[in-house]
């Protein structure tokens, strides 16, 4: 069996270089591991690519389980790893005009037990630039420090930021603490000069906005 390391400069390149230094047909070798007999691992990764950019997304699947030596197993790894890629990048230079614009790209984390407190960048033009956590647990100006908020957004030189929080409880009005810590973040919008314009709660049933319920604040 051909294996990945038959051409073991790769792993080591990309270490040293960044995940962005290899080429297409190397991030391919990596995900599969190895080749199978008689289809080595760089033949096989050659194979993939030529596949995907002939075939549309709803169809990947099907044209990668096509390719010799592809089984059911190196199919599916190909297939996840597509998939994660655009749901962490489906969201970049989309335009957020309404606060129901951002909750598609933030939903998936409703399905989670504990909060999660999400911090939302955005440039001049209201376009999404970054989605990150910034902490998982009961929301409390503890846990959630406007250091590690805006911090970010100050060195990607971003305009404006919407903060999300899920409610696992599925009950998406605020609570004390949601508002007391929406005033503070406000607060430390207006000094930092990146602009807050928006708190948004959701679960998997709905959302709640500050900015809808007139709840963003000025000082």
């Amino acid at each position: 069996m051909e294996i990945l390391d038959s051409k073991p400069n790769v792993r080591e390149q990309v270490m040293k270089h960044g995940i962005a230094y290899a080429t297409d047909e190397e991030l391919i070798m990596m995900i599969l591991g190895s080749g199978t007999k008689g289809v080595p691992v760089e033949k096989l990764s050659e194979r993939v690519i030529d596949a995907l950019n002939a075939t549309n997304e709803e169809n990947t699947v099907q044209a990668l389980q096509k390719i010799r030596g592809m089984g059911a197993g190196k199919t599916m790894a190909i297939a996840a790893a597509i998939e994660l890629g655009r749901r962490r990048n489906c969201h970049k230079s989309v335009v957020i005009s309404h606060p129901k614009d951002i909750v598609p790209f933030v939903q998936s984390y409703a399905i989670h037990q504990k909060e999660h407190f999400l911090c939302v960048t955005l440039n001049g033009g209201n376009e999404i630039m970054k989605i990150r956590v910034i902490s998982v647990g009961t929301l409390n100006q503890t846990l959630v420090h406007p250091r590690e908020i805006f911090s970010e957004a100050l060195m990607e030189n971003a305009a404006a930021i919407i903060v999300c929080h899920n409610h696992p409880s599925g009950n998406c009005r605020p609570s004390k603490e949601d508002i007391n810590t929406t005033k503070h973040l406000k607060i430390c919008s207006d000094i930092l000069g990146v602009t807050l314009l928006d708190h948004i709660i959701f679960s998997a049933r709905g959302y709640y906005s500050f900015m809808e319920h007139d709840l963003i604040f000025t000082e």
